[in-house]
């Protein structure tokens, strides 16, 4: 299993004669190297050499693998997560447990003895459509981040990402709309009347005077006509009465919501409880490893035959079957952005209304748990009356709704969260020509049209599901990364974009948006998306799509760097100025020729960098960059700059001459130089006592490589060099046990 709290709540269901056990997650990975691909041969995808996620999830396998033997296992089931990603931990595990008799993999999407003893009764093969998917999306993100990530770096930021930047654009582009917003002026007029809220209707859709929003929706409820309003309100409080002139009935039926999603279930955790979507995820994932729900990570509403009857039979011996509804089922038709692959998050017990070990999981759980039995109850009902009044003095009409419910349905099961409903008609009824007194004076509302609101964590999410990016197990992790990368920042509730995230969007990523494709659009984004679920459902080839989508990001990215030719990137700019800086006005002249700096190509910054380097025109500044890492070294080998200065004949920092070969370079060379000679860190010396004991070689041999006497005087550069080794060496008994 994934998780530890998993294996305790299946350990007891199976009891004695089980070792159950949870890896902890993703055990191998794709090597963290600067590798951005691996080659592959025509009608294969790359064959990267998997490796340990850490150190921990190495000896995590280790102590199963010991345990498994000592026990005389011959049986192992996989029973990690039934999703890609789930699929893609059991190909590992299955390789790495390969040395015993007999492999299986299991699913449940719920955590109940049923489930858990159902599927090991069905036991399956490793499906490699699913693993095929999951790996395709690895060296797809690995390398648009590697190349896309390298490319940004000459604007001085940190990262781009496949789904992670058309995200960050949704939020960009939201801000650029709000910057663009031309508040507009409004007056509206209301008044109450037995207590029911009336509003005046100053402009029918025809009307020259019309109020049409900023998308040229028509607001009858409005006027620009500031005399107008005033006139309105004067005249109904010096009447004090309406007049009923129009009075149609009407019913209102409101239809339950289908199961929780995991999207609706994060967006409705934030409107309903207040939660980030990050506590509702981790609460959410107590629940499931608890046994409580099913599978958290889903996009479908469908739900199996037992569950919807358990919960009909619950809803209709406490409540009668008036409250039962035709309910939701099986989903709806499959669309591009949902793969449908589990059922819904509900309870895996339809008939416990309350579940959960702490007061958060008790609040999620009744949320899930309402919402389920929602799906398969009656319609709330409600009784409306749409009012039309007259007012002695006022040419236009006043008007109102009356609603009040007459059958609450499923709102039943929401009642801790819905509050107060009007449940009875008001007592002076809807005969036409009676007269309305007012409950107080009409007041008049002046505003201005408020700027698109921007997105936050739950609805950052929706746009996301809509547009076809990201899946269920990545929502909460874009917007959390974004967040890290300092791209976006919160203000309140609200996701606003950084400097730097503007910058990214606005000017480095539509270097990628060429005739062949816009890499980083949500469109282009959302193909990819599709593509990866063919490949899980069997429908296309892995290699195929990802030849297809190499070849076709080799062709963008070239074009990419074409383009960044043509502008000079803020680092050069800075690194151009700063040099500059130094001159006088005529060497300045002298080398911009006839343009300013704001006309220079990137070539042109790139050959004027060129011809100063050669030339050694002037001396340069240091960078802070180059200054900070000064600092850092010295304060690290506890050396006084002042003393260092001295012997270069220099009093301040000030006075290094920056560039490549400037005393800057120099002063870094030596003090790093420094470091790797300096006594090795004590977690170094840990790693390699840990590592020559699970080689079972003795240390002295080991220090020979690097010809070293003792672990006390290696220094950090031998030690670096060491660890390398003996990772080798450790990965290649590995593999030759294999």
């Amino acid at each position: 299993l994934e998780s530890g709290a998993k294996a305790k709540t299946i350990k007891k269901y199976l009891g004695k004669g089980w070792i159950v056990d949870a890896c902890n997650g993703h055990v191998q990975d794709l090597p963290v190297n600067n590798k951005a691909m691996w080659a592959y041969k025509e009608g294969e995808l790359p064959n990267p050499p998997w490796s340990w996620t850490d150190e921990k999830a190495e000896r995590k396998l280790s102590t199963i693998m010991n345990k498994a033997s000592k026990s005389s296992v011959n049986e192992i089931f996989i029973a990690t997560d039934p999703d890609r990603e789930g699929e893609f931990i059991a190909w590992r595990l299955k390789e790495i447990l390969s040395d015993f008799d007999s492999i299986q993999r299991i699913s449940f999407n719920e955590i109940t003895k049923d489930a858990v003893m159902s599927a090991i009764s069905e036991p399956r093969d490793v499906d490699m459509d699913l693993v095929n998917a999951a790996i395709v999306r690895r060296l797809i993100d690995r390398l648009v981040g590697w190349r896309c990530s390298k490319f940004c770096k000459s604007w001085k930021l940190k990262s781009m990402g496949r789904v992670q930047t058309p995200t960050l654009g949704f939020i960009v582009e939201k801000e650029l709309e709000r910057d663009n917003h031309v508040p507009k002026k409004y007056h509206s007029v209301s008044v109450p009347s037995n207590g029911i809220e009336m509003n005046v209707r100053f402009h029918e859709s025809d009307d020259p005077d019309a109020w049409l929003d900023d998308e040229g929706k028509h607001h009858p409820n409005r006027t620009s006509n500031t005399e107008l309003a005033e006139q309105t309100v004067e005249q109904i409080n010096s009447t004090k009465k309406l007049i009923l002139i129009d009075s149609k009935e009407g019913t209102v039926n409101r239809k339950p919501k289908p199961p929780f999603t995991t999207d609706t279930m994060l967006q409705t955790a934030n409107s309903t409880l207040g939660w980030s979507i990050s506590k509702t995820s981790g609460v959410a994932s107590s629940l499931y490893n608890g046994g409580h729900i099913t599978y958290i990570r889903t996009d479908s509403t469908r739900t199996n035959l037992k569950a919807r009857e358990s919960v009909r039979d619950h809803i209709s011996s406490k409540l009668g079957e008036k409250y039962l509804g035709q309910g939701v089922g099986e989903s709806g038709k499959r669309t591009s952005n949902v793969q449908d692959a589990h059922e819904a998050i509900r309870p895996s017990d339809p008939t416990i209304e309350s579940a959960g070990k702490d007061i958060d999981e008790k609040k999620l759980y009744q949320l899930i748990w309402s919402r389920f039995a929602a799906s398969q109850m009656s319609n709330s009902v409600r009784e409306r009356r749409t009012l039309k009044f007259s007012c002695d003095g006022v040419e236009v009409p006043i008007t109102g709704t009356a609603s009040w419910r007459t059958h609450d349905g499923w709102e039943n099961v929401f009642s801790w969260s819905i509050g107060e409903v009007q449940t009875t008609p008001p007592k002076i009824g809807f005969s036409t020509g009676e007269s309305w007194n007012i409950d107080s004076e009409a007041e008049i509302t002046v505003d201005f049209t408020k700027p698109p609101r921007r997105f936050t964590e739950s609805s950052i999410i929706q746009e996301m599901k809509k547009s076809g990016i990201g899946r269920p197990s990545t929502y909460v992790s874009m917007v959390k990364n974004l967040e890290l990368k300092r791209y976006i920042e919160k203000d309140g509730s609200s996701l606003m974009p950084t400097k730097n995230g503007r910058t990214l969007w606005l000017d480095v990523a539509p270097h990628y948006n060429q005739p062949d494709g816009e890499l980083f659009s949500a469109d282009f984004t959302a193909i990819m998306e599709a593509d990866l679920d063919s490949i899980e459902d069997g429908l296309v080839d892995a290699h195929s799509k990802w030849t297809e989508f190499e070849q076709l990001f080799r062709k963008i990215h070239l074009l990419a760097l074409e383009k960044r030719k043509q502008k000079p990137t803020l680092k050069q700019m800075e690194y151009l100025q700063r040099i500059l800086a130094n001159m006088s006005e005529g060497e300045v002249s002298e080398i911009l020729g006839s343009k300013t700096l704001m006309q220079l190509s990137g070539d042109d910054v790139k050959n004027i960098l060129d011809d100063i380097s050669e030339e050694k025109k002037t001396n340069i500044a240091p960078s802070e960059k180059q200054i900070a890492l000064i600092i850092r070294v010295s304060d690290r080998l506890g050396l006084e700059l002042d003393v260092i200065l001295r012997e270069m004949g220099l009093t301040d920092l000030s006075e290094l001459s920056g560039g490549k070969d400037g005393s800057a370079s120099e002063l870094i060379d030596r003090l790093l130089n420094m470091d790797r000679n300096s006594p090795a860190t004590e977690r170094q010396v840990a790693a390699i006592i840990s590592m020559v004991e699970k080689l079972e070689m003795p240390i002295e041999q080991a220090l020979e490589a690097v010809r070293t006497e003792s672990i006390e005087t290696i220094t950090k550069s031998d030690a670096s060099i060491l660890i390398g080794n003996l990772k080798k060496t450790i990965n290649s008994k590995r593999r030759s046990k294999k």
